[in-house]
């Protein structure tokens, strides 16, 4: 895997493109205004809604936006690719609704299919997964009912405690780190108050790392970047991810890059295709240990997050980013299309 794309490697849009994409997303901007809807809770993701819609449109495309899942069905004949950033919606699991429907409606769809996206949004299925293929992982326990934690897990604190599923940190605070059971148990508490399924790992030294790829005939790795925190532990906290106060800095890990690589690779070989994603890690400068977190495919694609930054070091804009995982998107699921006729 090469770290910097090479100009075959990124595929552009074409001068006057005919394709039609579908936005959805909770604040999505509505015609025919096309303003930022703030949304309570949303903190600064309106914003980041419209400006990835102003940039599709900028690029040529067919852009309809909407903020409700039926819209689906109602607009699917009108629908050449869906680009979903919809996450958290009311209901559980909601993540895999999206991929689920397009393919039912044979609709080509932003991220992977809906199998692939399941196993990234179950942090207990990914870590083993990743534990499968040879990926360095922490070890683990879930936990789905309050009374299961009245047996400790088989490893020793100090404990980090998260939901097993969700996005955006959700639950995530400087309480998630415990040195003891009877701690980890009333943070896990809490979760369960929030209908939360809950994970406990050995919690890791270190600082967040994140690996941001994009989709390709071989996957594009665009470097390491470290997510900011001032917390405790410097973790990322549901506030942190929500508001972004402290952004992203480019991050070098010396000699110890290439096993980040080559974890990238092994993933995208077990996995792929995707069209764009985020490998996160804890990654201990001091002893160089990194251990694999989880995965995310529908991760901030916008100019202020990780995969933006990344690109930017290679002179690459975030017109240049959707651009090609666009294109790419389209042209791995071209059988899709073809196959709609039976379905519509």
């Amino acid at each position: 895997m090469r770290e910097q794309p090479t100009p075959d490697q990124l595929l552009r849009p074409p001068p006057a493109p005919s394709t039609r994409i579908f936005l959805l997303a909770r604040s999505a901007p509505l015609a025919p205004e096309y303003a930022p809807a703030a949304h309570s809770g949303d903190g600064g993701y309106p914003a980041y809604y419209h400006r990835v819609w102003t940039v599709l449109s900028g690029l040529g495309y067919r852009v309809t936006t909407s903020n409700h899942f039926r819209d689906l069905y109602t607009q699917a004949q009108s629908i050449d690719l869906v680009f979903s950033l919809y996450n958290c919606a009311p209901f559980d699991n909601p993540e895999i609704f999206v991929a689920s429907t397009c393919e039912f409606l044979h609709l080509p769809h932003i991220g992977a299919k809906p199998n692939i996206r399941a196993l990234a949004e179950d942090k207990w299925l990914s870590k083993n997964f990743a534990r499968a293929i040879g990926m360095p992982v922490t070890e683990g326990a879930i936990f789905a009912r309050p009374q299961d934690m009245k047996t400790e897990p088989p490893f020793p604190g100090p404990y980090f405690i998260k939901s097993r599923f969700g996005a955006a940190s959700e639950g995530v605070s400087e309480q998630s780190m415990q040195e003891d059971w009877a701690g980890a148990k009333r943070v896990a508490g809490a979760l369960f108050e929030r209908g939360a399924s809950v994970l406990v790992e050995q919690y890791a030294e270190g600082l967040d790392v994140t690996v941001p790829v994009l989709g390709g005939a071989t996957p594009i790795l665009l470097g390491l970047v470290h997510p900011r925190s001032d917390r405790l532990g410097a973790i990322i906290t549901e506030e942190l991810k929500r508001d972004d106060p402290l952004g992203y800095e480019l991050f070098d890990a010396g000699k110890k890059t290439m096993s980040f690589f080559d974890d990238a690779q092994k993933l995208w070989s077990a996995a792929g295709p995707m069209d764009y994603l985020r490998l996160d890690y804890r990654y201990d400068p001091k002893t160089g240990k990194r251990v694999f977190l989880e995965f995310n495919l529908c991760c901030h694609i916008g100019r202020s997050g990780a995969i933006c930054l990344a690109a930017s070091r290679w002179g690459l804009s975030q017109e240049d980013v959707l651009g090609h995982v666009i294109e790419y998107s389209l042209g791995r699921q071209a059988r899709q299309v073809e196959t709609r006729r039976w379905a519509l």
